[in-house]
């Protein structure tokens, strides 16, 4: 049985999805559950294993879902008597919950020179990688040989059918300006912490007046267009770079300051 839930634990880990592993670590009297005993447990709730069943189990899963949610690992100790659980076990049981949190997730919609360079970033800042694209010759695992999803076909259709929640960090960099407004329509009522789009002034204007006349006007709002910091350079290194710049700005709340000692 600690094989299988170990091995759930991975699977879930590599789908990027939230889960925790809660062990007995110490017992003291009377307990429905034995030192070692493991149960995997997932952010929906859901559990593999035990760690005795009963009400200490429906405890541990309880603060294990929450553990999840706050990224903290926890040991925690439950009584097992009328004045913790309500149980006449009347013994006590320790147990450590070690949570696997999501990984901060980057769509980056396009597979052009810019993305390829984003992509190389995101890798050494430990993103969940998606890329996605409409030309199979730029969305491949030749080109994008660690991306985590590589998802090919209509850009718009295959972004409404994702889910894209407050863990996603979006990029927009399509050949042109056409996929780039399909792409920000498709998005730009979801809950990403960050969408943000590449483009000159001019082409930012355009398509931002066009979603307008759509109602989105309060929507655009969130978008960060023309994208990246002012860093400089033009190269697709240095323009990728702005970007994640800009992009851990926002997921760290981050303050746009010299770090500079004060001179003395």
């Amino acid at each position: 049985m600690e094989e299988k839930v170990i091995q759930k634990i991975l699977e879930a880990t590599r789908k990027n999805k939230g889960a925790a592993l809660c062990t007995i670590t110490n017992t003291y009297g009377s307990s429905p559950g034995k030192e070692g005993f493991m149960m995997a447990v997932f952010e929906d709730g859901n559990i593999i294993g035990t760690v005795g069943g009963g009400i200490l189990e429906g405890q541990v899963t309880k603060d294990a879902v929450e553990a999840i949610k706050l990224g903290k690992s926890v040991n925690k100790t439950y009584i097992l008597s009328d004045a913790g659980l309500k149980s006449k076990c009347g013994g006590k049981v320790d147990v450590f919950i070690k949570t696997f949190s999501r990984r901060n997730k980057l769509i980056i919609v396009g597979g052009g020179h810019v993305a390829l360079e984003i992509y190389k970033f995101a890798k050494l800042l430990d993103f969940y990688i998606v890329i996605f694209e409409d030309r199979e010759e730029f969305a491949n695992k030749e080109r994008f040989e660690d991306a985590d999803e590589i998802i090919v076909g209509d850009i718009g259709k295959e972004l409404e059918n994702y889910n894209i929640d407050e863990n996603c960090f979006i990029v927009i960099v399509t050949r042109g300006h056409e996929q780039d407004e399909i792409a920000l329509k498709s998005v730009i009522n979801s809950s990403a912490n960050y969408i943000g789009m590449i483009g000159s002034i001019n082409k930012v204007r355009f398509i931002f007046d066009r979603l307008k006349q759509e109602g989105l006007q309060e929507q655009i709002k969130r978008v960060y267009a023309p994208i990246g910091l002012r860093l400089g350079g033009d190269t697709p290194s240095e323009i990728a770079l702005s970007i994640l710049s800009e992009i851990m700005l926002v997921k760290n709340k981050g303050r746009l300051e010299h770090s500079k000692f004060v001179e003395f």
